[in-house]
């Protein structure tokens, strides 16, 4: 399976037919019929949104969705993660809303990392049920039209000293295609390294919706942007423009913090303890290149790779799946990294014109 996998990747993201295998090549026209059945349900699930037989719902505070229009690697949940936190540095409480999947391995990296502050996650494919159970916990308010954010705004300190249980804004991961819940900031996330593919709609590409979907979005986010060539990112931001001309566009990188290890997960490692290390870097994201990249930043004396597919389900699970299972690995030193997205400044779009953005939306 995992070899299939791959290949239907490999033909996603390679325009040159002349070389791929047999396996490639016997495969590519079920994928194309595939493609075509499923970009007729997409426009027509899409036509039932927009006409109002499917009915959208609408929550009593805020919505910021963070999404993408390709499969995996985008940055989607360290985004949703950044801005919560933007957030909890004002005194506003945010509801992060994931739908747990594949053994919810994001909702409960989310937790480690919001472990004690004032961001809660919910998990559930009904984003809206999920919410309503939070509010009722906790309750809402709405800062839209308040003085609070402009107060707290330019005194971050402030903010944490302000803030209450009762939730004022929700942050959807993985949301642009989640039309069912309206949104009043769209973010699409786009991965550098890999961003369009082949251009076409799954499986036959990497794509969920045709690229004229970034006319939804209100920023446009291009993810591993300092692994990523200039001229490369010129051509990104060039398709985005020429789709929607007006869209901010933002650059982030992840920026390795420190590590821990499965035997004492509460003590945090210096990224120093790998250097003149063998290192071997197990991964099942969306984007391993980016991965391996930044542990051979850190200075390792050598780095393999095992690279599996986004989520995959392993038979010695991951830390966020099965902690328990990789303390069996002795005598090898199994650590966890763990890393920070951040907003490389560039061209007046830096994080605080970001947060500026923030700031409009909760005074509308």
């Amino acid at each position: 399976m995992e070899k299939l996998k791959q290949a239907v990747k490999e033909i996603a993201y390679y325009r040159h037919q002349a070389k791929f295998s047999k396996l490639h090549l016997s495969l590519i026209p079920f994928l194309s019929l595939s493609s075509s059945l499923y970009g007729a349900l997409l426009y027509t699930r899409q036509s039932l949104y927009r006409s109002g037989f499917f009915s959208k719902n609408r929550l009593p505070v805020p919505v910021i969705s963070v999404g993408n229009l390709t499969w995996g690697g985008n940055g989607k949940t360290p985004m949703a993660e950044f801005i919560a936190k933007r957030l909890a540095d004002y005194g506003i409480s945010p509801l992060i809303l994931t739908r747990g999947y594949a053994g919810g391995d994001e909702a409960k990296m989310l937790k480690r990392h919001l472990l004690g502050g004032p961001v809660k996650v919910g998990v559930g494919a009904n984003r809206v049920a999920t919410a309503n159970l939070f509010f009722e916990k906790y309750g809402y308010v709405d800062y839209r039209g308040s003085k609070f954010f402009e107060r707290t705004y330019l005194d971050p300190k402030m903010g944490s000293h302000v803030g209450s249980q009762k939730i004022g804004a929700a942050v959807l991961d993985d949301g642009m295609q989640h039309w069912s819940l309206c949104r009043d900031l769209e973010i699409v996330m786009i991965n550098g390294l890999m961003p369009w593919g082949n251009c076409k709609l799954l499986p036959l590409g990497p794509l969920r919706e045709p690229l004229i979907a970034i006319k939804r979005a209100n920023i446009a986010v291009v993810h591993h942007a300092d692994l990523v060539l200039e001229q490369k990112l010129k051509d990104i931001k060039l398709v985005v423009q020429e789709i929607k001309e007006s869209l901010p566009i933002f650059y982030t990188r992840m920026t390795p913090s420190y590590f821990f290890e499965l035997r004492n997960i509460s003590t945090k490692m210096h990224l120093g303890a790998v250097l003149d290390a063998v290192v071997l870097c197990v991964s099942a994201i969306g984007s391993p290149d980016a991965f391996v990249r930044a542990m051979e930043k850190i200075g390792p004396l050598f780095v393999d790779r095992f690279d599996f597919s986004d989520h995959y389900s392993f038979q010695l699970k991951d830390y966020d799946r099965d902690p328990e299972i990789l303390k069996h690995l002795h005598p090898f030193k199994v650590l966890v990294l763990c890393s920070e997205m951040q907003i490389i400044p560039c061209n007046g779009c830096n994080e605080d014109s970001f947060k500026s953005l923030l700031k409009e939306l909760l005074e509308v």
